[in-house]
C-alpha cells in the first residue's frame, strides 16, 4: 500500500513538470505550427539566470520570479527577431514546414553553446526553498516531500491561470483566434504577429518555471533540460498538440505510466515505457488521445 501511495504521489509531481514543458510546446505549436525544440535551451538559459539571481540575492523566490520573467522576454525576442523574419522570407513550398523546425534545432545548439561558454560544463545545484525530506506515513518515509508538494501547487496555479486567460479574457480569445484562423483574425482587427509573440512569451515563462522547479531535484548544466524536452514533447503528442488540456492530461498519463513501470517492473524502463506509449497512441489515435477534430479544446 505504501509503495502504491508513493508511486501515485511521485507520478503527480513528475507529470506536473512534464506538463509545464508540454504546455510550452503546445503554446508555440498552436500559434505557429512549429515544434520549438529550442525550448530546452531557453529553459536552461532562464534557469541559469535564476541561479545567478539566487547566488546574488540569496532568495530562491526572487530567482524563480526572474527566471519566469527572463523566459517570457527571451521567448518574445526569439519570435520577434528570429522566427518572424524566417516566416516572412519563406512563403511557399515544403520548406515552409521544415525550415522553422530546423531553425529551432540550430537555435538550441547556439543557446547551449552560449551557456557552456558563460557558465562552463560543470554541474551546479539550486537548493530547494523548502524541505526535500520525504513525509512520514505509517511510520515509513515516502519519496514525496514538501518540495514535491510545492511543485504540484505551483503547476496547478499556473494551469488555472492559463485556463482563465484562454477561456475568460478577450486576450485569450485573441490568442485562440490567431492560432485557429490567423487570416480571419487579421480581418477582425487582431494584431496576429503581436499575439503570436505573446504566445512565445507565455511558452518561455512556462519553460523558466519548469526549469526552476525541476533543477532542485537534479543538477543544472547546459543539457539539463534535454530529457525534459523529450518527455514534454511525447506528452504533448499523447494528449494532442492543439489542446492545452491534452498537454496536461498527456503529461499525467506519461508520468503515471513511467513511475508505475519503474516502481513495479524495472527502473531501466523509463525511456522504453515513454516511447511504447507514444507509438501506441500514434497507431490508435495519431491526433492525440484528447484531441477534438470538431473543435479546439483549450
Amino acid at each position: 500500500m505504501l509503495k502504491f501511495i508513493t508511486a501515485v504521489l511521485t507520478s503527480l509531481t513528475t507529470g506536473s513538470i512534464y506538463a509545464l514543458m508540454s504546455t510550452a510546446l503546445v503554446l508555440v505549436w498552436r500559434s505557429t505550427r512549429v515544434i520549438n525544440f529550442a525550448q530546452a535551451g531557453q529553459a536552461v538559459l532562464t534557469t541559469y539566470i535564476g541561479y545567478e539571481v539566487i547566488v546574488r540575492s540569496g532568495s530562491y523566490w526572487v530567482g524563480l520570479i526572474m527566471a519566469i520573467v527572463a523566459g517570457a522576454v527571451i521567448g518574445a525576442a526569439i519570435d520577434r527577431f528570429f522566427m518572424r523574419p524566417i516566416f516572412k522570407r519563406i512563403t511557399t513550398g515544403p520548406i515552409v514546414m521544415i525550415a522553422p523546425v530546423v531553425a529551432t534545432l540550430g537555435l538550441l545548439g547556439i543557446v547551449q553553446a552560449i551557456i557552456g561558454f558563460k557558465w562552463g560544463l560543470t554541474y551546479q545545484t539550486i537548493a530547494a526553498p523548502v524541505s526535500t525530506d520525504g513525509y512520514r506515513i505509517f511510520g515509513s518515509v515516502i519519496a514525496f516531500s514538501p518540495f514535491n508538494l510545492m511543485v504540484l501547487v505551483c503547476v496547478t496555479i499556473t494551469m488555472l491561470l492559463l485556463t482563465l486567460l484562454f477561456q475568460k479574457t478577450n486576450l485569450g480569445l485573441a490568442l485562440r483566434a490567431s492560432a485557429h484562423s490567423p487570416e480571419i483574425a487579421k480581418l477582425s482587427g487582431i494584431k496576429v504577429d503581436g499575439i503570436r509573440t505573446l504566445g512565445w512569451a507565455l511558452a518561455g515563462a512556462a519553460g523558466g518555471l519548469a526549469g526552476m522547479l525541476f533543477v532542485p531535484s537534479t543538477y543544472l548544466y547546459p543539457n539539463a533540460m534535454d530529457v525534459l524536452l523529450v518527455f514534454g514533447f511525447i506528452a504533448a503528442v499523447i494528449g494532442g498538440l492543439d489542446s492545452l488540456f491534452g498537454a496536461v492530461a498527456g503529461a499525467m498519463v506519461l508520468g503515471f505510466a513511467i513511475n508505475f513501470t519503474t516502481s513495479y517492473v524495472s527502473s531501466r524502463l523509463v525511456f522504453p515505457t515513454a516511447f511504447i506509449i507514444l507509438i501506441l497512441v500514434l497507431l490508435i489515435k495519431p491526433a492525440g488521445i484528447f484531441s477534438n477534430k470538431k473543435g479546439r479544446r483549450d
